[in-house]
């Protein structure tokens, strides 16, 4: 194994490296670190790597290595820009270049981000910068204002470019290029090697080589994929089992939506939860307070959309927990990289119902991983996990004698009339009573046995294509033959509707067309702003809304201009090719009295006496 210092760092770098606790490069930094210093070699790159494999010290290391920092900084103009799909990635970016260039001499760095104040970034760009970390949208605006001058750029990075396209950022990102001078090196990293990234790489990089560090678009190497089928009313219920297994759990809840992470996280805290969410509702102060709590273990559970899967670093993740999965494989990829990083192992945990299970299927396909089928917990291994889980930590506990001992007379006479059992059965009931409350008469959660029936609040049934509340569907006239996918319809609505950006719930992909829910308030400006000139392969994009369909004639939903019959064949098809011939073995969660959990107060009845194992 080699060494930071065998590939041809400068001092300074070294020492910061060191003092971070870095010993030797991972993989993709011990490939791409030697192929940037290479003076002879100056190709543009393709690097794809995992999500937690240390890619920005991959380019960040030799950018600093490589750039002629000026020492007259009101005159300093940025050398490197290096582009990120959210502003919490920007922010992690600049962090770790910052940590990176500590002993290098008059190094600048500065993020730039939507939802922050432009007047300072202005004038720290006027005071002159070396890099610059930016979201597309905002480094444009500076642009325009004269503010940003990319004539000196020798490095652009693109850091997640296919979520740059997919958020609508493909204008942003031809207008950033076409401002850097012709003899600038672009460097690409990404987890996955998706149709977009193919596409960049065509359109914006020339000489490109692409080094790959484990097989295209595979999972993590550490990570357990999971998942649980229930009917789609159970899934709060499922995920308060799982996480109530898991005492020491430390995880990211992923959501579709916006509104479904917050009310996930309102019905977590409501419960008892030490949880916080994450989205695009939030102010960038909200953002980041969120986030620092995070980081810092102060939240145990973060529930999050998938917009904050790529802005994420945080150590020691035990889980990432899928709400339902995600529209793309890509972002299955990218949220289940958040766990299972630097050698360390991890679990990826997907909540379906069946209408899901054929994307578990397409996931395994492209990460060359097979995910095991769990059973959700029983109430009495949640209790027992959760009653050790207490037992450990009370026997962990550091006694300071010292600190205690002015109060132990006078506690010790307060408890004079307890016996041991009593003072046991107490502290257990404190520590351990809202567990054996809820699960006592904890409701039953049966395992789908065949096609998902309508039933109680939040279910929907197999062919209902309502939308969600507050959004309005629309029908698109292209599909999966013209090679629209989630991404590329993301890409196409976010790129011609001009204004603030269009917040896209579920997706519906058929042949050739798609359903889209858009919310309530948008549905008109994206009708309106794709009315005439939006084109594909030169044939033109036709938006409308879908109409429900009367009662008695099927849920699938009609528009003003009838589809055809290429929407009655993906129909038949669907019906034909969705039914089941096998029906999964039911399984349920037996109820049992509050008095049945006696036993885990009393040692020779319930449970051996555990130690707390040795650090």
């Amino acid at each position: 194994m080699s060494t930071f210092k065998e590939l041809g760092l400068c001092a300074e770098l070294l020492q910061a490296i060191e003092e971070q606790g870095y010993e030797h490069p991972m993989p993709v930094q011990e490939a791409v670190i030697p192929f940037l210093l290479n003076k002879e070699e100056s190709a543009d790159l393709v690097a794809l790597a995992q999500t937690g494999t240390g890619k920005t010290a991959a380019y960040g290391l030799p950018i600093l290595e490589l750039m002629n920092i000026s020492v007259e900084k009101d005159k300093a103009l940025p050398k490197a820009v290096i582009l990120s799909p959210t502003r919490e990635l920007c922010i992690q970016i600049s962090d770790d270049m910052e940590g990176f260039g500590k002993f290098l001499p008059n190094l600048t760095i500065l993020p730039v981000y939507g939802g922050a104040n432009i007047e300072p970034q202005i004038r720290a760009l006027k005071a002159g910068v070396d890099i610059i970390v930016a979201t597309p949208g905002r480094l444009v605006d500076l642009m325009k204002r004269g503010a940003a001058d990319l004539s000196q750029i020798q490095y652009v990075v693109l850091d997640e470019a296919d979520e740059m396209l997919s958020m609508g950022f493909q204008e942003e990102l031809d207008a950033i290029l076409e401002g850097v001078p012709e003899g600038h090196r672009t460097l690409l990293f990404s987890a996955t090697m998706s149709q977009e990234i193919e596409r960049i790489a065509q359109n914006y990089l020339k000489e490109k080589r692409e080094i790959q560090v484990g097989s295209r678009n595979e999972g993590a190497e550490h990570v357990n994929h999971i998942y649980y089928m229930v009917h789609a009313k159970d899934k709060y219920l499922a995920l308060k089992r799982v996480v109530d297994f898991y005492p020491r759990i430390y995880a990211i809840i992923f959501c579709r939506t916006r509104m479904e992470t917050q009310e996930v996280a309102d019905n977590l805290i409501r419960d008892g939860y030490n949880a916080d969410a994450l989205h695009g509702d939030l102010s960038q102060q909200q953002r980041d307070l969120t986030m620092q709590k995070f980081r810092k273990h102060r939240t145990q559970l973060l529930v999050a959309t998938d917009v904050a899967a790529r802005g994420l670093d945080v150590d020691d993740l035990t889980h990432v927990i899928n709400y339902g999965m995600p529209d793309d494989v890509e972002n299955y990829t990218h949220r289940s990289g958040r766990t299972g990083r630097a050698g360390k192992k991890g679990t990826s945990i997907c909540i379906v119902n069946l209408r899901e299970k054929s994307r578990i299927r397409q996931v395994e396909k492209v990460i060359q991983k097979q995910f095991e089928k769990g059973t959700l917990p029983e109430p009495r291994e949640i209790c027992s996990k959760q009653l050790y889980h207490v037992i450990d930590d009370i026997e962990r506990v550091e006694v300071d004698e010292e600190e205690i001992a002015p109060f132990m007379d006078e506690v010790q006479k307060r408890w004079a009339w307890l016996d041991k059992d009593d003072l046991i059965k107490r502290v257990l009931s404190r520590e351990f009573g809202r567990f054996l409350q809820y699960y006592a008469n904890a409701p039953e959660i049966e395992a789908p046995s065949g096609s998902e029936k309508s039933g109680g609040k939040g279910s929907r049934r197999k062919d209902d294509h309502t939308p969600e509340e507050g959004y309005t569907r629309l029908f698109l006239n292209v599909g999966k033959i013209d090679k629209m996918y989630a991404r590329e319809i993301m890409g196409l609505i976010n790129t011609n509707v001009k204004g603030d950006k269009v917040e896209i719930g579920r997706i519906d992909l058929m042949k050739s067309f798609a359903f889209v829910e858009v919310k309530n308030e948008d549905a008109d400006r994206v009708i309106k702003s794709m009315k005439h000139g939006v084109t594909i392969k030169g044939r033109s994009v036709v938006v409308d809304r879908s109409e429900p369909a009367p009662k008695g004639q099927g849920a699938r939903g009609k528009r003003k201009a009838s589809p055809g019959p290429s929407e009655r064949g993906e129909k038949r098809s669907k019906e034909q090719g969705g039914r089941s011939k096998r029906k999964d073995a039911p399984s349920s969660t037996k109820k049992f009295e509050k008095a049945d959990w006696m036993q885990f107060l009393h040692p020779e009845e319930g449970w051996a006496r555990r130690r707390p194992k040795k650090k």
